[in-house]
């Protein structure tokens, strides 16, 4: 058995603050026994305002959240997959990117977002990351962390099965999922959606959530989230933020794939025929 811990954020416009929040929480979650915390999507930045983000976004080796998240898991002795981050790249552009942090602190992986959420919604909510934020061009597998392999999944990438399947045939036992859904989204989609991927993949989703109403105005959905490789659902927080426990049986993973083999039983696409 393989206890980990969730932080359902609120992070909002100060860095600095929400370093503090995230080093409570790992060492919270290491007094509870955890051997792996997760946390959200823009663990370290959410905000809407261009100008404030441009004027707080560094390049990954001077952000003082991931400095201070890398030294809690070393003082806290603990895996931590650090959501993601907003980070400026070489070439001015940002990246959502988030960090797998092994216990000595070390950063043993990164994973930039590959689908970025542009869309305008009936509540007249308008999204344009594609503005600000350069597309990953890799998906990641992490070997030997608590939850076995690890692949990385951001948030709108929940939405694209073929990305969950590339990570489960790559030898994925876990995907992470961390998010800030939008309200209506997140109401109509998102459980749904993350079981619907631990079922197709035989995997465990861990999906740590932004809640509630931020600095910047914007809502987001909570209900962070741990599927088994059956879709049962093993945990699903509220609308609040907060720190929750979950067990996770990593034997499971072969009963399910012995009873429903269907990663073996995947086969390449045919032609689509369009007839009129």
């Amino acid at each position: 058995m393989t206890r980990i811990a969730l932080l359902q954020a609120q992070s909002g416009i100060e860095p600095a603050r929400n370093a503090e929040a995230l080093v409570e929480a790992v060492h919270a979650a290491a007094r509870g026994g955890a051997e792996m915390i997760f946390t959200p999507e823009m663990s370290g930045l959410l905000d809407r305002d261009r100008e404030r983000v441009a004027a707080k976004v560094v390049p990954e080796d001077e952000d003082e959240v991931l400095a201070a998240v890398a030294a809690a898991a070393r003082e806290a002795g603990i895996w931590v997959h650090l959501g993601s981050l907003a980070l400026r790249r070489p070439d001015g552009r940002l990246a959502n990117r988030g960090f797998v942090i092994d216990p000595c602190g070390e950063v043993r992986a990164r994973y930039d977002k590959i689908h970025l959420f542009d869309v305008d919604l009936p509540t007249g909510e308008s999204w344009r990351e594609s503005a600000v934020y350069a597309p990953g061009e890799r998906l990641v597998v992490v070997e030997g962390t608590p939850v076995g392999s690890l692949g990385l999944a951001i948030c709108y990438d929940l939405r694209f099965p073929a990305l969950f399947a590339a990570l489960a045939e790559a030898g994925a036992q876990t995907i992470s999922v961390p998010a800030a859904f939008t309200v209506p989204t997140g109401q109509a989609h998102w459980q749904v959606l993350l079981r619907a991927r631990a079922i197709e993949a035989g995997l465990f989703i861990v999906a740590a959530a932004q809640a509630g109403r931020h600095e910047d105005g914007r809502e987001t959905y909570g209900h962070s989230l741990v599927a088994d490789p059956w879709g049962e659902v093993l945990l699903e927080m509220d609308d609040q933020p907060g720190l929750a426990f979950a067990d996770l049986h990593l034997g499971r993973l072969d009963e399910v794939r012995s009873r429903v083999p269907a990663l073996s039983h995947r086969r390449p696409m045919p032609r689509v025929e369009t007839v009129r």
